[in-house]
């Protein structure tokens, strides 16, 4: 046995087919298909940039290419306002458009961001883009607000600033504002969220007590509106639907990106001295993009 096996490597044909056996080179892997992660950023980015932000957030999460891509500074300064510099010094103070990605910045734009001694809370609306501003009442000149006879700040959950002022009874109902913010250009609705009756809980249950309501059918309330280049706008209405928030209508306006910020005054009356009328909440006073339901 021992002879046969020296004698087979001894055969040169044999040693022939071992060594090219040994020196034969592996087969290249096979290649593989290009995909999504194989896009340049840059390229992913321009993509991007022509979604609205949900979608860039979805996509966010589809590898590294997306998730870089979408930090990227002009994908998020396209869904910006064009004055959103302007909106963070009024809402947030000066220097931090400097410390921020623009992608920060848009977050934090669409949060309800409190300002002015927590009276007033601004946010970006993601579906359209627009600002939405709210004021808390106690943001508002109210005529006689310090008489507890008359009216009183009452807290609740049932506002986004947990407190409402609330009417018992009172001869001259006035309601006045005013405050001056960069609005980007666009149009504007204004409206007063009010309430006949006054609300609360008893067993988990929600219920409203409209004893004091009275006097808001014998005349109609008006709202007034004026901005600081010369629109006006009025409107009248009878408060009823007790036990129901509502959004009274005050007017439009519209800014056409020429001043740098719009002041605004509103007012709410019902002055007619022949009769009481109370038992109305005052939640806030908001202003929309007239396009934002």
């Amino acid at each position: 046995m021992g002879a046969n096996l020296s004698s087979s490597f001894a055969d040169p044909n044999v040693c022939s087919l071992v060594g090219s056996l040994c020196l034969q080179p592996s087969p290249p892997p096979p290649r593989t298909k290009p995909g999504l992660g194989d896009l340049p950023e840059s390229c992913v980015a321009l993509v991007l940039e022509c979604l609205n932000p949900s979608e860039i957030c979805r996509l966010a999460k589809l590898n590294r290419a997306f998730r870089g891509a979408s930090w990227a500074d002009f994908v998020w300064e396209s869904k910006l306002p064009v004055n959103y510099e302007d909106l963070i010094r009024r809402v947030f103070g000066d220097g931090l458009e400097d410390k921020l990605c623009k992608r920060e910045v848009y977050t934090r734009l669409c949060r309800a961001n409190t300002f002015d001694g927590d009276t007033k809370k601004a946010w970006l609306d993601k579906r359209t883009g627009g600002i939405c501003l709210c004021i808390a009442s106690k943001g508002l000149a109210i005529t006689g607000i310090d008489d507890r006879r008359y009216w009183n700040h009452i807290p609740t959950e049932e506002s986004s600033f947990n407190s409402v002022a609330y009417l018992q009874q009172i001869w001259w109902f006035e309601v006045n504002g005013q405050f001056e913010f960069p609005f980007p250009p666009g149009t504007y609705s204004l409206f007063f969220r009010l309430q006949l009756g006054r609300a609360s809980k008893r067993f988990g249950r929600r219920i409203c007590n409209t004893e004091h309501v009275h006097g808001w059918d014998i005349k109609p309330v008006q709202f007034q509106l004026w901005t600081s280049d010369g629109q006006y706008a009025s409107s009248q209405c009878f408060l009823d639907d007790p036990g129901k928030w509502n959004l009274c209508h005050a007017g439009d306006f519209v800014v056409d990106g020429t001043n740098s910020s719009t002041k605004l005054t509103f007012s709410m009356t019902q002055i007619d001295c022949t009769h009481t009328k109370g038992g109305l909440c005052l939640d806030s006073v908001l202003v929309y993009p007239i396009h934002v339901k």
